[in-house]
């Protein structure tokens, strides 16, 4: 979820330098920060481990927060990169979409227990534009998640909102509250700043526990039962709530992408947060599993043998409902040939004594031949194709085995992200069945 204010994806000019001592296990700890190619990420690289192959930003690279509870771990079998959290919260206010983090130790420093220090850091090394593009994350659904009292959820929005409250049976943490738009400027002066907090009731526990060996009272605020901060002051006094959500912001930067939508959130910290983020990766995929990716292209075809349209699409038997394509107009239209034999599988139970193709076979043969033209097209390649809707079905005869299906799909609307085309399936001539079809083409894993 990277800073979605510039359309390209960014990393840093210079290489960086940064030292301290990590949060919870108070090891010393070196990190170099160096530019990325475009694409890349955010990676992680334990030069303590001899250069070990680098572990991705990722929700998928998430390990078990009940074995490392209070921070957000990740890891790949072989290394693991503890509080992560703060760097990528500041990655997202920089609006840096690739950066390769060398890191000597297991725990990214804590420095002052902010994401402002970082962000410094960042400013300094200067923002290199990079070409490629970034692709949001446009949120179309609710989506959400919640444990107890506490739960994250997302709704549609074209702009990056958060909406936190914080609340607990303490002194001056009954109830805060934070929304609005995540801005570059706005997480920089309201958000970067906040630091980590934890009750002083805590503290001897987690020092029970192995955590909090680097903590102190310089970059963790200590709050007593009676709402007082022990040897520090707040720097602002909503400050606790500012921090959850600079939290929240890091966690979901592990998707990696831009997020258009409105999180609004109840008592999260890192255990939820992954949670959410792991279901809003799930919804991803199934919107990608659900489409056609482009990456293939016949240039200036104007005919398809099937081993090119198996190129073009994923389908294969039984479910590929075009043998040929003897027309193809760029943009205008398409003919394609499906010859029906007693040998197609639905025959079996449709009907055993009469076979008949059923007419969803018919509508899905004609959309294949629509995906055929939309997505044998260069500047799709990478996109994916959705068959999102249908309207005027008209079913006029039956189709039997021995016939020949003629399928002719003319384009009535073609925008970049939406297509619209008139459809039809002929048999000797006459009119099978008749409908037009909607499709949606967008970016990477977008979901229509």
């Amino acid at each position: 979820m990277s800073n979605p204010a510039a359309e390209n994806q960014r990393t840093i000019q210079r290489v960086m330098r940064v030292e301290g001592v990590g949060l919870h296990t108070g090891k010393p700890v070196r990190v170099k920060f160096k530019p990325a190619p475009a694409n890349s990420g955010i990676r992680f690289q334990r030069i303590d481990m001899g250069g070990s192959q680098p572990v991705e930003a990722a929700v998928t690279s998430v390990l078990e927060a009940a074995k490392r509870p209070r921070r957000t771990s990740i890891g790949n079998g072989r290394v693991e990169v503890h509080t992560v959290e703060h760097l990528m919260s500041a990655c997202f206010g920089a609006g840096i979409d690739n950066l390769l983090v060398e890191i000597q130790g297991e725990e990214v420093p804590g420095l002052d227990g902010s994401a402002y220090p970082f962000l410094e850091i960042f400013k300094q090394a200067g923002a290199e534009v990079q070409p490629a593009p970034r692709r949001p994350i446009q949120i179309r659904e609710p989506i959400w998640v919640e444990e107890k009292d506490a739960a994250v959820a997302i709704f549609p929005d074209d702009k990056f909102k958060i909406s936190y409250t914080l609340s607990y049976p303490v002194r001056g943490l009954e109830a805060q509250f934070y929304s609005n738009e995540v801005t570059p400027k706005r997480f920089e002066k309201e958000l970067a700043p906040s630091r980590t907090f934890c009750m002083a009731s805590e503290v001897e526990q987690l020092r029970k526990i192995g955590l909090g060996k680097g903590a102190n009272y310089e970059n963790t605020v200590v709050v007593e039962s009676n709402g007082r901060v022990i040897n520090n002051h707040l720097r602002y006094a909503d400050e606790f709530v500012r921090h959850k959500v600079l939290d929240l912001i890091g966690d979901l930067n592990l998707m990696g992408r831009p997020i258009h939508g409105h999180v609004v959130a109840i008592r999260s910290g890192h255990t939820l947060n992954i949670r959410f983020a792991q279901r809003l990766r799930q919804w991803l995929d199934r919107g990608r599993e659900s489409g056609i990716l482009a990456q293939y292209v016949e240039p200036e075809a104007v005919t398809l043998d099937i081993h090119a349209i198996q190129r073009i699409l994923p389908h294969r038997y039984p479910f590929l409902l075009v043998d040929r394509v003897i027309e193809m107009v760029p943009d205008k239209r398409a003919v394609g040939i499906k010859n029906v034999t007693i040998n197609e599988q639905f025959f079996v139970g449709h009907f055993p004594k009469r076979p008949v193709m059923p007419g969803v076979m018919m509508i899905e043969a004609l959309a294949q031949l629509c995906g055929i033209l939309l997505l044998n097209k260069a500047e799709n390649l990478g996109k994916y194709a959705y068959f999102v809707a249908m309207d005027d079905v008209k079913f006029r005869r039956a189709v039997l085995p021995g016939d020949t299906l003629v399928l002719e799909a003319e384009v009535l609307k073609l925008r970049s992200k939406t297509g619209q085309m008139r459809t039809r399936a002929l048999v000797e001539g006459k009119p099978a069945v008749e409908a037009t079809l909607m499709f949606a083409l967008l970016e990477g894993e977008d979901k229509p």
